[in-house]
């Protein structure tokens, strides 16, 4: 029958998933020896998140990951892409083990394994121990044997019911958003700390995955980039140049390191050089790339601003966080991946939108704009398969609405809505379209919306 046709079909051992990460949902953030993090300081401190909001409860996923693994069970997926906490485990970022922390995900990791879920562990999203931060953060050199040892304590004490590993989640926003624009955690504005954190964390990433592989030559190993296409405003020589600047800025630097042994002529002209050796230890055989996506940037040349460039957007088609919607910049992205870095595996490891979530039906919430973006993306990556990318799973942010960094909790990007007084559950329209995308592997007519 015809409304049983699959228009979006996908292939066969596609896995579908859902992403979090540990800051934004565990809580518990002083519980059972847990250390505390770069960004337990950062939102004590007045100012630094919008409505003075923390994530000291968040959605109290530390306490209540039984029922969300009830309800990812429920939604179908085949994958929970989470992240562990460094300082729960690591209190001090070395030193002794927490074994409450690390008994954490331990339990989370077995009861996905019951619930016939893939547990994909990220080691790094972005919740740094303080006492590491202490000693430099990321702009301390020491920080890379600190945070192989750390991967290696994962890999051996996780290793048995964890075959897939993530070892950085958008190193990008945690050099560029915590050393040089100081808007997310630590906080710091400072260009040699910048290149000092870009360069390090690239290094710590190379010298994880020797470390994991040391420990089973089978572990599925890779790492997560932010990734965008870049167009010009104009057709003006000047706006392609910015446009170009802005792609070495984002996306190569680094994607060139890890595929290609160098840095861009932009990361040699702002200061990176690095040690011999160094782009051996980065340039690593990875089994899949993760790619978190959510818009495009168009740029237009503005000799004021910082690389001659500024982001400027001619639409109103925008997200609650002001991003685009343009899903052809995904098929754009996962082909040119394809091309310039000999055919990667790929996993699209985000991807989802922050709506106002206000209109209401039966006590669920009515998210078409959700659904639509969803949708359109989720055809964009049917797109890019067709298209020759090696693309592999997809895998939606958030599972469920949560403390969404300096917003605090003011965009909603779940699956599942969150009362952050009561903390109930609630799975949105979305939740069961998707659920339904699961089930038939791929975009159905009937429930196009």
């Amino acid at each position: 029958m015809e409304e049983n046709l699959i228009e979006t079909g996908f292939p066969e051992k596609f896995t579908w998933g859902v992403s979090a990460a540990a800051y934004q949902v565990e809580g518990a953030w002083n519980e059972d020896g847990k250390g505390e993090s770069i960004w337990d300081r950062f939102v004590h401190n007045p100012g630094n998140i919008k409505n003075g909001e923390t994530a000291d409860i968040a959605c109290d996923h530390y306490h209540k990951y039984k029922e969300d693994i009830a309800l990812m069970k429920d939604l179908g997926v085949d994958a929970y892409r989470f992240s562990v906490s460094w300082p729960r485990v690591l209190p001090k970022g070395k030193g002794d083990i927490n074994d409450e922390g690390l008994n954490f995900y331990k339990n989370l990791t077995e009861k996905l394994l019951n619930a016939q879920i893939e547990p994909w562990i990220c080691i790094y999203h972005w919740n740094l121990p303080q006492s590491l931060q202490d000693e430099g953060g990321w702009a301390n050199p020491n920080i890379v044997e600190d945070f192989a040892n750390y991967a290696k304590i994962l890999g051996r004490e996780l290793g048995e019911n964890v075959e897939n590993w993530v070892i950085l989640n958008e190193p990008w926003v945690v050099a560029n958003l915590g050393y040089l624009q100081g808007e997310h955690a630590p906080g710091i504005q400072d260009h040699q700390k910048f290149l000092r954190a870009s360069h390090n964390l690239q290094l710590a990433q190379g010298k994880a995955i020797r470390t994991l592989r040391d420990i089973d030559k089978d572990f599925q190993i890779g790492t997560i980039l932010n990734l965008s296409p870049i167009h010009p405003s104009s057709d003006e020589d000047k706006d392609k140049k910015a446009a170009e600047r802005m792609d070495q800025y984002l996306n190569r630097w680094y994607l060139d390191p890890l595929f290609k042994g160098e840095y861009p002529p932009l990361a040699k002209k702002a200061g990176i050089n690095p040690d011999p050796g160094d782009l051996d230890t980065i340039q690593q055989s990875i089994d899949f790339l993760g790619v978190n996506h959510y818009s495009r940037q168009r740029v237009a040349h503005n000799p004021k601003k910082s690389l001659q460039l500024e982001e400027v957007q001619k639409t109103s088609n925008k997200t609650e966080m002001g991003w685009e919607i343009y899903p052809d910049g995904l098929r754009e992205l996962l082909v040119r991946l394809k091309k310039d870095y000999d055919d990667p595996t790929l996993y699209v490891t985000e991807n989802g939108a922050a709506f106002d979530d206000k209109i209401i039906k039966d006590g669920k919430v009515q998210d078409n704009d959700r659904i639509r973006f969803l949708r359109d993306y989720i055809m964009a990556a049917r797109r890019a398969i067709d298209e020759g990318a090696n693309l592999q799973g997809y895998f939606v942010w958030t599972l469920m609405d949560n403390f969404e960094w300096a917003h605090g909790y003011d965009k909603r990007f779940g699956l599942i809505h969150v009362n952050f007084n009561t903390q109930e559950r609630t799975p949105k329209k979305s939740f069961y379209w998707y659920q339904k995308v699961i089930g038939n592997n791929g975009i159905v007519s009937p429930f196009l919306i």
